[in-house]
């Protein structure tokens, strides 16, 4: 199963379907309702009053109101002919997008397709929502880092430590702690020039909460990665880095599926890192790259 690589990403209807998916946590669910549909199908909204738009979702002509607002628009009308617009690139036949609900008797092969799909989605869903400006200033941080100190548990652990022996290996600082006693008492040591990564698909765990605090109320520039743009986690970030939300189901929970998407991140991070120290990260890979060449040659013999 494809899909184009301009589609993915530079499709106006994937785009909002993308922001759609990535702010509903934080709307109601009537608005939830509201950025649905709109997403779904922007020609038939398009051609609703704000009044038909409430009475097809169910919700009030303040909801609708509300909604376009968090979605970027001044109002209704703004949302509407942006809805029209949208409504006109569509292709006319486009094929149905597959479902990504995993049943239990489901064969190996729609397994496969179903969780291609969803990765593939997650990816393009991140990408389109990042804003590359605070990764820029984030990237600029991790240069000029004396240290870098990075905080996750869970999944969202094995993320922190993949992002922490991306930076060693060019030869930066960098540690990651999931013990969140550790966590805190490492965060004390840091200061001003220094980086706090928080690493939280909710965005609402305490124990890598807690250290970024810290760490942010010791001058370090701190830095979110989470699903959720407006989780307790962001108060005490400088800088913001939003992942795609993807739905939970039994069979794939969130941990799974949000792993993509901060992995995406994490790449996007240490490969900015790397351009602006490319002369100093390239003979450090390579040098790590040597280091280990004999271990990959004796095990092929």
């Amino acid at each position: 199963m494809t899909q184009d690589v301009k589609e993915i990403f530079g499709s106006p209807v994937g785009s909002l379907a993308a922001k759609v998916r990535t702010l509903a946590p934080s709307m109601t669910r009537s608005m939830q309702r509201v950025a649905e549909a709109v997403a779904n199908d922007p020609a038939g909204c398009a051609a609703l009053t704000v009044t038909g738009l409430a009475e097809l979702t169910g919700t009030s002509e303040a909801t609708v109101v509300r909604t376009a607002r968090l979605l970027g628009y001044p109002g209704y009308r703004d949302l509407r002919l942006a809805l029209a617009g949208l409504a006109a690139q569509q292709q006319s036949g486009r094929a149905p997008a597959i479902t990504t609900d995993i049943a239990v008797d489901d064969s190996l092969d729609d397994v496969v397709a179903k969780l291609a799909y969803e990765e593939q989605q997650t990816l393009a869903d991140t990408a389109a929502g990042l804003d590359t400006g605070q990764l820029g200033a984030a990237v600029t941080a991790l240069v000029a880092a004396r240290r870098t100190d990075v905080y996750g548990v869970g999944a969202s652990g094995l993320v922190a430590q993949d992002l922490t022996q991306k930076l060693l290996r060019i030869g930066l600082i960098a540690q990651a702690h999931s013990d969140p006693h550790l966590a805190v008492t490492n965060a004390v040591q840091l200061r001003s020039g220094d980086v706090a990564i928080a690493i939280t698909h909710s965005g609402t765990t305490g124990d890598v909460i807690e250290p970024l605090r810290v760490a942010f109320e010791h001058g370090a520039t701190t830095v979110a990665v989470t699903g959720r743009p407006d989780a307790p986690v962001t108060q005490y970030a400088d800088l913001v880095l939003t992942t795609s939300t993807s739905r939970e189901t039994e069979l794939r929970p969130a941990a799974m599926s949000s792993r993509t998407s901060q992995l995406l991140v994490v790449d996007c991070l240490f490969v900015g890192v790397a351009q602006r120290t490319y002369e100093t990260a390239a003979p450090a890979l390579a040098a790590s790259y040597e280091a280990l060449a004999h271990r990959h040659r004796s095990a092929s013999r």
